[in-house]
């Protein structure tokens, strides 16, 4: 982790949606963002321009999803893909391991909907949820 504290992006790719968080070194905290629907190729990248532009990240974090054995999961390759396609934008990427952080993320939602705190849970929800919980694990060095 370098010395000075840096603002990041944390991305929890998935086939149809990817979670995008926040994330602040100084705080070791992060905060939602947004969803982008995974379809067309280049609203994708121009939707992540915008975000880059608009926070000015010094690095991106992308989960890396494993099986719970440890091995590569089936996404993995497309994640691979994503972080390559990432390169574009000449920042620092590393990747964190994201086992769990779906599950993780659906299950505080629902403590917050239980306690009042939040409505309805969405997909959406669970994937920038997930994606704060991808840029705490690299903020916390829990990887």
């Amino acid at each position: 982790m370098p010395d000075t504290p840096e603002t990041i992006l944390a991305f929890d790719f998935g086939a149809r949606r990817i979670g995008v968080a926040v994330g602040q070194q100084i705080t070791s905290s992060a905060s939602p963002l947004t969803v982008i629907a995974n379809g067309a190729q280049r609203s994708v990248w121009a939707a992540i321009a915008k975000l880059i532009d608009e926070w000015r990240p010094a690095r991106l974090i992308v989960g890396m999803p494993s099986n719970a054995d440890g091995t590569p999961a089936a996404i993995g390759a497309a994640v691979t893909a994503f972080m390559t396609e990432l390169e574009q934008f000449s920042l620092p990427i590393d990747s964190v391991d994201e086992r769990y952080t779906s599950i993780e993320a659906e299950g505080l939602l629902k403590a917050q909907r239980q306690s009042g705190q939040q409505r309805r849970i969405s997909k959406e929800k669970i994937d920038a949820a997930a994606a704060v919980l991808i840029a705490e694990r690299w903020l916390k060095k829990e990887f």
